[in-house]
């Protein structure tokens, strides 16, 4: 018999939590719905999993937070005293989330209220990734290949040792962003206890607010797709949604959690918007999709021309990555602007199995569609085509 997969309601991504407070200050009554989406072919149909979704749903909704995880929580200078007291009596909803099939897909909802739906989204991704693997069988042999491919990565940022070790002003930055779509909760401990028992010049925290504690590293996250998205339907203009945004984030943060997300819309939309007083207020930028290298050219031209200095200012990569991406990015922009790299799947979910890409996405917000339109083909992400078109029209996004 296996234990629950969810541990803790602290074993989530930290940008949950950054969001859910800033949503919950901002707009504590906005409606919103998420939806599960595979985009690979699995090594067998989802559907076949629906049961045992459906009752390690049951076990998360049946947790809350313990009074020594509020206690961390309240001890992130970020996060404020009124959310923590929310934490402490909130629990998941078992009604706000639905599970079915239709053939061979598995479909997973989660509709209701936006500070009470949108923290599924991690949770049932984890979840549905670790009874994939479960059902592929979690062998003694898998693990083991799993530990060498794990080494050669360790192996080659330390082969690099001897340039990186003494780079002080602008140095290599390695954060693990795996527990989305990691293998299994004992596979991501093995994993973050070696990288920081053999890369502790370079691992500087994960997004897994549970084992940040555990490990006693730094948590990593500020903004996620589903915070700017859902800005789309919050009553502003259109085409100023960005802005509000970024203004609200820095209206709860205050300078605190200053990196944005830039490819909501596709990043020459975001530039049009990122102004010199957000550029100022901001402490850099994130990429998740399109070319890397073009999108940290246009960020530093876009720096000089607001006559920024972008040795200032930092760009966190975190889309595909493995070691030696990371490395070559880090090179490419080395002593012209401070970089960090999140690995997310590469680090997590190496294995002689076929690792899923499963995302679960806010699709409306308030009643109304809200899309992604991103700078890479296959991530644009929208369940309405006329409010999508509208979209790109508006920005003047070309499909993708």
């Amino acid at each position: 018999m296996n234990a629950p997969i969810v541990r803790s309601l602290l074993e989530n991504d930290l940008y949950k939590f950054t969001m859910w407070q800033a949503l919950l200050h901002h707009q504590p009554g906005a409606m919103a719905e998420y939806a599960f989406v595979c985009r690979n072919t699995p090594a067998f149909a989802l559907a076949d999993l629906k049961a045992e979704v459906e009752a390690e749903l049951d076990h998360l909704c049946s947790l809350q937070f313990a009074a020594d995880e509020l206690d961390y929580l309240r001890g992130l200078r970020f996060i404020k005293s009124d959310f923590v007291d929310f934490l402490s009596v909130f629990h998941f909803q078992r009604r706000f989330v639905t599970v079915s099939t239709e053939g061979e897909t598995l479909r997973i909802v989660a509709r209701g209220p936006l500070v009470h739906v949108m923290g599924f989204e991690i949770f049932v991704l984890y979840i549905v990734n670790t009874l994939y693997h479960r059902r592929l069988g979690d062998s003694e042999a898998v693990l083991a290949e799993a530990r060498q491919r794990l080494q050669a990565k360790i192996d080659v940022i330390k082969a690099a040792d001897a340039e990186l070790r003494d780079e002080a002003e602008f140095p290599f930055v390695l954060f693990d962003f795996g527990l989305r779509r990691r293998h299994s909760a004992q596979w991501h401990d093995e994993v973050l206890a070696a990288l920081t028992r053999e890369l502790p010049h370079y691992l500087r925290g994960t997004s897994n607010v549970h084992l940040a504690r555990r490990y006693g590293i730094t948590p990593i996250g500020t903004m996620a797709h589903e915070y700017l998205q859902a800005y789309q339907a919050f009553g502003s203009r259109l085409r100023d949604f960005q802005k509000s945004a970024l203004e609200g984030w820095v209206q709860e943060y205050r300078g605190d959690l200053g990196t944005a997300l830039t490819d909501v819309i596709g990043m020459d939309a975001f530039l049009a918007d990122f102004d010199l007083y957000f550029a100022k207020l901001f402490d850099g930028l994130r990429h998740d999709s399109g070319d890397p290298v073009a999108w940290g050219e246009k960020a530093i031209a876009h720096y000089q021309k607001l006559r920024i200095d972008p040795r200032t200012k930092r760009l966190v990569f975190s889309d595909g990555l493995n070691p030696q991406k990371a490395l070559a990015l880090y090179r490419h922009f080395h002593g012209r602007i401070h970089t960090s790299f999140g690995i997310g799947t590469d680090l997590t979910n190496d294995t002689p199995q076929r690792a899923l890409n499963i995302v679960m996405k806010l699709t409306h917000c308030n009643g109304q569609p809200v899309a992604k339109l991103s700078d890479a083909p296959g991530k644009t992400l929208c369940e309405d085509q006329t409010f999508l078109a509208y979209l790109r029209q508006v920005f003047s996004h070309t499909a993708s």
